[in-house]
């Protein structure tokens, strides 16, 4: 595992570095996810083989920093990320986004430019008002969420059959799972429908 400074935050995000060749494929994980949990079984793929992947921990998540000064909206999640492209020297890359990780591929998306070769997403966020999880994160305040809330959804996921995402939940910070939820439901001006309508590179 490789980890990256991230400017202005003190804080390092962390990511697996796939070596192969072609555009890589960077991954990027949803609401209380890691895409080290998520994604090493993606990548073992035949269909992927031979191909560079960057499996991304964002702020807060996996093993990532979990810094209390970072807002973990989405706009500063894919700032982090379009950083690290950036700091990598990528000139060409593919970005994975799933739920929440679909609103952060697009705004990363949107700072790439001509770096940007293709974009995936699956399930994303593409309009205000969140999905079911971050809506029912929403609803408590920061406080109360960390006190109670953060371990409460974690538990009662396991009993609905979400042992893994309840797993990678409990292990994500509690105020970044709120921030992020929060801001999913907050939405973006323009939307992200919007700003994915926008980009001129493939879409799937």
């Amino acid at each position: 595992m490789k980890s990256f400074s991230v400017p202005g935050t003190d804080s390092r995000l962390r990511y697996h570095d796939l070596a192969g060749d072609g555009p890589a494929i960077v991954f990027v994980h949803g609401l209380g996810c890691a895409s080290s949990c998520d994604y090493p079984a993606v990548a073992a793929a035949p269909a992927l083989r031979g191909r560079r992947m960057l499996l991304v921990d964002l702020l807060g998540s996996g093993f990532s920093d979990r810094p209390q000064g970072f807002g973990y909206t989405i706009e500063q999640h894919a700032g982090s990320v379009a950083m690290l492209i950036e700091a990598l020297g990528l000139p060409r890359v593919e970005l994975f986004g799933h739920s929440m990780g679909g609103a952060v591929a697009v705004t990363a998306a949107t700072k790439l430019g001509g770096r940007l070769h293709r974009l995936v997403l699956g399930e994303p966020n593409l309009v205000p008002g969140g999905g079911v999880f971050s809506r029912r994160v929403a609803t408590m305040s920061e406080a109360d969420y960390i006190a109670k809330g953060h371990a409460a959804l974690a538990y009662a996921s396991r009993g609905e059959g979400n042992d893994i995402w309840a797993a990678s939940l409990a292990g994500s910070a509690a105020h970044a799972v709120h921030r992020a939820a929060r801001s999913l439901v907050t939405g973006s001006e323009p939307s992200w429908r919007s700003l994915l309508g926008g980009l001129a590179a493939p879409r799937t």
